[in-house]
């Protein structure tokens, strides 16, 4: 049950992120389809090449790639008035996004019986890696590399799901809301990791 969950939910909030983003950039129909896909997918893709799985798993996640573009489309069609502040719809859609990829990426490694420092690696790159291929196509600074916590926030989740001290749906549904309030707040009130600046010669 979790694990659809989180799949689900992941997916619609990634595939209206990477809406968001080539709307911003304005970026026509097909493209607002394509950023979309690749926001909601990539971090799948990315994390079954190191973890040894081919990518072609994700070509058997018919459900999910039509409740992507159905999500997708129903932003589109969304009245202007209701996504004029797309900037905090696009922050809020991410930080659900992160959460749920992050807890469903740490889950299918502790579930091929991976190491704890997979176990993490594996939240970070699924939790991420849409944003991150998302951002670039968009000619943007991928979110995880700034100053601005938000990788963290996956790590944390892996290392608590590989821990395994916990277990059940409810725990997991808890981290889930744990997890994306923290990307909240550390958005909004501008939490900062450490930044240390090289002068240019």
């Amino acid at each position: 049950m979790a694990w659809e969950f989180f799949s689900i939910i992941g997916t619609i909030a990634f595939a209206i992120s990477g809406a968001i983003t080539a709307m911003e950039e304005e970026y026509d129909l097909f493209g607002v389809y394509i950023l979309g896909i690749v926001t909601a997918f990539g971090g799948g893709a990315i994390r079954n090449l190191l973890i040894g799985l081919p990518v072609t798993t994700l070509w058997g996640q018919d459900m999910m790639f039509q409740i992507a573009i159905a999500a997708i489309t129903i932003f589109f069609l969304f009245p202007h008035r209701l996504i004029q502040h797309w900037h905090r719809w696009g922050n809020f859609t991410d930080a659900i996004g992160l959460s749920a990829f992050a807890i469903q990426g740490a889950l299918y490694a502790v579930k091929l019986d991976m190491p704890i420092s997979a176990v993490v690696v594996a939240a970070v790159l699924t939790g991420s890696g849409g944003g991150i291929i998302r951002d670039l196509l968009a000619r943007r600074q991928p979110l995880v590399l700034r100053d601005e916590i938000y990788g963290v926030w996956a790590a944390l989740a892996g290392l608590i799901i590989g821990l395994q001290q916990f277990s059940g749906d409810i725990f997991l549904y808890v981290l889930f809301g744990v997890i994306t309030v923290l990307r909240i707040l550390s958005y909004m009130k501008k939490w900062r990791l450490p930044l240390r600046k090289l002068n240019r010669a």
